[in-house]
């Protein structure tokens, strides 16, 4: 759209058609307005859709067709789904050997043409026509039933699967024959179809693509910075093929459906390679997936542009200096506390240290480092893999979290015999992984002794520089909240760059501290947390979960609400 805003600009010019006060006057209504930057012309009355359609025609040499009396080839306007022309204002008129050509009235919207292609593999021709004659050739080629049944796959995918009678009388799976399952999930629809799952999931920067049997249809959910978005769903007739599909490429059994299962699998996608961990679980209307998407070039972009700031940094880097010791990274599940630890690790990756790690799964898979997976159905835990891992001469270990007192105290003794140990826990803050530790039965001065450093992280969603809108919050609530700073604050928007979420990205909230000589024997004297914490802060100028994401609302990188959202009092 942006493409096509600045073309029309510079063809309005080249025709001396507008003037620039003009298209001024356009531009700042359609800021305002959020609407497309032809329909502001055309509404403000500067030039009509007809007179821009030939201007837009000759520049592009685009030819203009008008469908009023157009005859549609039904077979043919079912190669594109519904939902697609409708929401690009596009409509298939001819399909001639391997070339489709469409009538769309933005023909430089190259998402629709790579949809369009990837969809129905054929090359792409396009023909001008006016919006209003598209949005009526929608109407009239796609009518709404609900109750009907759709023709092709690819229309399924984009239409929300209705709760036709048919499809609720599915034979049970159990009596399914499986070798008709695998020959479907070979069907060249099926293949696709996860393809483009996986190809706009990338797109949309997805950190999980969740694949949920429902009583009437198969719901594709993506989560993108944090929350979960409703993207298609599949009809239920194509669920055993599409589950089996994904079974196929991730390694999975595909004759077990009674028990969870894990699997992985690896692809390219803008010369990056992405690793996909894949879990099911059964359910009551089938096998569950989710699929958490690793992209490795996240781990070697450095702790500053993982949106630390530079105090964290500067600690972080005084503790993956020691020698030996243990460094906590505390936080909820997908807190980023694993990729903080895999951005540490490549770090330290040099040719004269030996890095192994025990995790649960394996999640990235690092070149020069070794990674253990733990496996507890051949009594391979944390605890057992680490004592195996200390034969190993290593120098730095990585624990992919701390979940009992055995894997705890193993631990700890690793990191005072000569290795820097770097591990997880569920906590609430960093101070309170001390008192974890110590509940799990390592005595205090095992825990003073061993302690690099503590840290604490959330992740809250980054505005998107593109959209964000100034916002006035009331003084009376910074008062009460005691934000204290004079600073303007945003609130979300949205627009096409962040898919109208408003958020882009994720920012890191860090809660660190490094580990004095007074703190250890706070430590050993079984000074309690709050003293701790306040030593922590006032000597030690340590920043709590609250105000270091206060800071990135007086930056401007996110919201207040968020900030409150992903922060405690503590």
């Amino acid at each position: 759209m942006q493409a096509l805003k600045e073309n029309i600009i510079e063809i309005l010019i080249k025709s001396k058609r507008l003037t620039r006060e003009q298209i001024e006057e356009a531009l700042s209504a359609q800021k305002e307005a959020q609407a497309p930057f032809k329909k502001i012309l055309v509404d403000k009355g500067f030039i009509s859709e007809a007179e821009l359609l030939a201007l837009i025609s000759a520049q592009l040499y685009i030819p203009i067709l008008h469908l009023s009396k157009y005859k549609f080839d039904p077979k043919v306007t079912r190669l594109v789904p519904a939902k697609m022309a409708r929401q690009h204002s596009i409509i298939p008129l001819s399909c001639i050997g391997n070339t489709l050509t469409i009538a769309m009235a933005d023909p430089l919207n190259i998402f629709a043409l790579d949809d369009l292609k990837s969809i129905t593999g054929c090359n792409i021709d396009t023909v001008l026509s006016p919006e209003e004659e598209i949005v009526k050739a929608v109407l009239a080629q796609y009518p709404d039933e609900p109750g009907s049944m759709k023709h092709t796959l690819e229309e399924e995918l984009s239409e929300r699967a209705d709760a036709a009678g048919t499809q609720v009388e599915l034979i049970r799976q159990n009596e399914i024959e499986l070798t008709e399952i695998i020959k479907e999930s070979q069907k060249p629809p099926i293949v696709k179809l996860v393809e483009l799952m996986l190809m706009e999931a990338l797109k949309k920067r997805a950190s999980d693509i969740h694949i949920e049997p429902q009583q009437n249809a198969l719901r594709i959910r993506y989560r993108v910075d944090g929350s979960l978005y409703d993207i298609f769903q599949v009809p239920k007739s194509d669920q055993n093929a599409v589950l089996a599909r994904v079974k196929i490429i991730s390694n999975i059994d595909i004759t077990e459906n009674r028990l969870p299962q894990d699997g992985r699998f690896q692809v390219r996608f803008e010369n990056k390679e992405v690793d996909l961990r894949v879990s099911s679980l059964p359910t009551t209307f089938g096998q569950k997936f989710v699929l958490r998407l690793l992209d490795k070039s996240n781990l070697s972009i450095g702790l500053d542009k993982l949106g630390f700031s530079a105090q964290v940094i500067d600690v972080f880097n005084q503790a993956i200096a020691k020698p030996f010791g243990m460094i906590l990274v505390t936080g909820p599940t997908g807190s980023g506390k694993s990729t903080t630890l895999y951005s540490v690790l490549n770090k330290l990756n040099t040719v004269e240290r030996n890095i192994v790690t025990v995790e649960d799964p394996v999640e990235y898979q690092v070149e020069g480092i070794t990674q253990m997976q733990v496996k507890p159905e051949i009594n391979l835990s944390f605890a057992s893999g680490l004592r195996s891992i200390l034969r190993q001469s290593p120098d730095v270990i990585m624990i992919g979290e701390i979940r009992d007192s055995e894997t705890a105290d193993i631990a700890i003794k690793a990191s005072l015999t000569g290795q820097l140990v770097l591990s997880t826990l569920h906590t609430n803050d960093a101070i309170s992984s001390i008192t974890r530790l110590i509940d799990m039965g390592v005595e205090p001065f095992l825990v003073a002794s061993s302690l690099v450093m503590l840290c604490a992280q959330r992740l809250c969603r980054r505005l998107c520089m593109k959209c964000r809108k100034p916002v006035d919050i009331p003084q009376s609530f910074l008062d009460k909240i005691g934000f204290g700073a004079k600073v303007d604050f945003y609130q979300a928007a949205g627009c096409s760059y962040c898919n109208n979420t408003g958020f882009y990205g994720r920012v890191a909230v860090l809660e660190i501290v490094m580990v004095n000589d007074h703190l250890r024997e706070m430590i050993v004297q079984k000074s309690s947390l709050d003293e701790i914490k306040k030593y922590a802060v006032e000597k030690l100028g340590m920043r709590i979960l609250r105000e270091e994401a206060f800071l990135k609302v007086q930056e401007g990188l996110t919201t207040l609400d968020e900030a409150l959202r992903v922060t405690t009092e503590t």
